[in-house]
């Protein structure tokens, strides 16, 4: 472990000596041709896992939202989205600027939820005053909170009802079917599953809570990722011997899943160390994600908080509101030390 506890995003974790020797052992060949075999086992592997036809192995998170967007939606569409959604606030309005699809953003609930009557408020009528309601993003996990899983089902199913398709931002869908398979008698995998089968495309990420160094995949049915793989190839996302990526990713599917539980558990561990200190207010984490706001006199002193957290050897981001996710690097010395070092700074 670095002497540094990192706790600044799941982005930054390293492959293991495991991973490294895949990805070493893996064998290439130019995906652009389509005859990379690791590639080819990684899309057909969440594909199947996730209950679809094909999938698409992209460098990005971003890219794979902004592919989907655009493979559901023609120039002149919009797509219903939340104000907090990643594909909405923090991908550079890539499906606007570069798909000439526009969003229709609505307010989160509480619980990262969008309403179910400002959903179906949003649809346009067919007028050609308006841009045509042709998608309903949601995001699962969002800011670390689990969507409830009935209420995925009734807005999707809504969703469908009125013509629209449905994508998923699932980042860190993982951390959401560890969550949920929490809740239930079903494992991980059966829990992505079902959540994934909600929706016409899903975006995975293996670089974050996974800790595959880089890409993402975007599932859905054969014609969709046939309009998708276009998408990409204009986007610039065509990788040669990107097998060897693949194979970190293959790698963390089989070992990484399950120990997400270890990340939340020691996100719980730290929101239980750093409450009641005055002036903080903790959200209980249901993933791997802590929030703290700062209010009153140690909202004054944020700057002078981040730097000590740095010379004590903690990183987070933020200033009156920190963030602080825990990864595979991060083990319970590594939280007690950030425990500790913010305590200390407020002498609590």
């Amino acid at each position: 472990m670095s002497t540094f506890v990192d706790l600044r995003s799941d982005t930054v974790t390293q492959p293991t000596a495991a991973m490294r020797a895949a990805m070493m052992a893996a064998p290439l060949g130019d995906d652009v041709f389509a005859d990379d075999p690791t590639v080819n086992a990684l899309q057909a592997r969440i594909a199947d896992m996730l209950g679809f036809e094909a999938a698409l192995f992209v460098p990005t998170g971003t890219q794979s939202n902004l592919c989907g967007i655009m493979a559901h939606c023609e120039r002149g569409d919009e797509f219903i989205v939340g104000q907090l959604a990643h594909c909405y606030r923090w991908e550079g309005g890539g499906a606007a600027v570069l798909g000439s699809v526009q969003p229709q953003p609505l307010q989160n609930q509480n619980d990262g939820s969008l309403d179910l009557q400002a959903i179906e408020d949003a649809i346009k009528p067919d007028d050609a005053h308006f841009a045509k309601s042709r998608l309903l993003c949601l995001e699962n996990t969002l800011g670390g909170k689990l969507l409830p899983f009935d209420y995925v089902q009734s807005a999707t199913q809504l969703a469908h009802d009125k013509g629209l398709y449905r994508h998923l931002d699932g980042a860190r869908l993982f951390n959401a079917a560890v969550a949920q398979a929490a809740q239930t008698s079903k494992t991980a995998q059966q829990e992505a599953r079902r959540i994934a089968q909600c929706f016409d495309s899903v975006s995975v990420c293996f670089s974050k809570g996974l800790g595959a160094p880089v890409g993402s995949a975007l599932c859905g049915s054969r014609e969709f990722i046939s309009r998708a793989h276009r998408v990409r190839k204009m986007l610039g996302g065509g990788m040669r011997q990107s097998g060897v990526l693949a194979a970190a990713a293959l790698h963390a599917l089989d070992h990484h899943i399950e120990r997400l539980a270890d990340d939340h558990a020691l996100a719980k561990r730290l929101a239980q160390g750093l409450q009641g200190i005055e002036g903080l207010a903790v959200e209980a984490p249901q993933t791997n994600i802590v929030f703290v706001d700062l209010h009153g006199a140690a909202r004054q002193q944020s700057a002078a908080l981040m730097a000590h957290l740095q010379e004590s050897g903690v990183r987070a981001t933020g200033l009156y509101r920190l963030r602080f996710v825990t990864h595979l690097d991060v083990d319970a010395a590594g939280v007690e030390k950030a425990i500790a070092a913010i305590r200390a700074f407020f002498k609590a």
